[in-house]
């Protein structure tokens, strides 16, 4: 199916706990054309409708706030970091 380790089982794991019904999916550039493949997968291991963002996505720290949807699930190439003030 994809080529890249996306963790979808995880992400399936996250939204039968959350028992989310409206998951949004958000990919880099380079992952958009897999976006058929994941939507058709993570609907099949569960019962919530799957919405990809087609829209840019710049980080974690941007995302959309959508009152329908139940659960963010973004990709993206690194771990995220936890973000600390400077001290100064």
């Amino acid at each position: 199916m994809i080529e890249y380790d996306l963790e979808l089982d995880r992400a399936i794991d996250e939204i039968n706990k959350t028992q989310a019904k409206n998951v949004l999916v958000r990919l880099p550039d380079g992952l958009k054309n897999k976006a058929t493949e994941i939507v058709s997968f993570l609907e099949e291991k569960t019962k919530a409708n799957i919405f990809i963002w087609l829209g840019s996505c710049w980080g974690a720290c941007d995302y959309p706030e959508i009152k329908e949807i139940d659960l963010l699930i973004q990709f993206g190439h690194a771990a995220p970091t936890i973000l600390k003030p400077i001290p100064g």
